[in-house]
């Protein structure tokens, strides 16, 4: 396996921590693959992420999202895309982040604990599979690094052939 080393330089951790989310891609070629794929990513992310309290990746179902892999406390189950900032960046297909989550309007609170959070839409060939959910106990605490680095690994994620596996979830209703 890989071995990730971080220098303390945001650039270059960054780039090596994708390089390793690359490499778990390239794992298993099915859904339950899929699955622990991941979930090793959820674990990555978490690891490497300062001052979150939760991330994770809900899937989509029709026209909800179903929890899948995450990091973290106990997590709602099922999203509708009416709800939340999980449904706002389902529906519009595009990163929404939150700096203080009581001021969004249909917050979906799964964690009292969950101040601010940075939402990031899973898209293939336009078609939405999933989001990217990361949540932090601190207010304010998502900006452009984080938006940019969790942006390049969704698209690693997209352009990866783990959509194809996830699509078994997707088309059951």
């Amino acid at each position: 396996m890989f071995s990730l080393y971080l220098t303390g330089n945001k650039e270059t951790d960054d780039k090596s921590v994708l390089e390793y989310l690359s490499l778990l891609l390239e794992e298993g070629n099915d859904s339950l693959y899929a699955v622990s794929t991941l979930s090793n990513i959820s674990a990555l992310l978490k690891w490497y992420i300062p001052s979150i309290n939760w991330l994770g990746f809900y899937l989509r179902r029709g026209r909800k999202l179903v929890l899948g892999p995450f990091q973290g406390e106990p997590a709602c189950t099922e999203i509708p895309f009416s709800r939340g900032v999980c449904g706002k960046c389902a529906t519009e297909g595009k990163t929404i982040i939150v700096q203080d989550v009581e001021l969004f309007p249909g917050h979906i609170a799964c964690s009292s604990l969950s101040k601010s959070e940075i939402v990031v839409p899973l898209i293939k060939e336009g078609h939405l599979y999933g989001v990217l959910d990361v949540d932090s106990p601190e207010k304010g605490r998502f900006g452009e690094g984080e938006r940019v680095l969790l942006e390049r690994a969704a698209s690693l994620i997209s352009d990866s052939n783990l959509p194809e596996h996830l699509k078994v979830f997707a088309e059951r209703e």
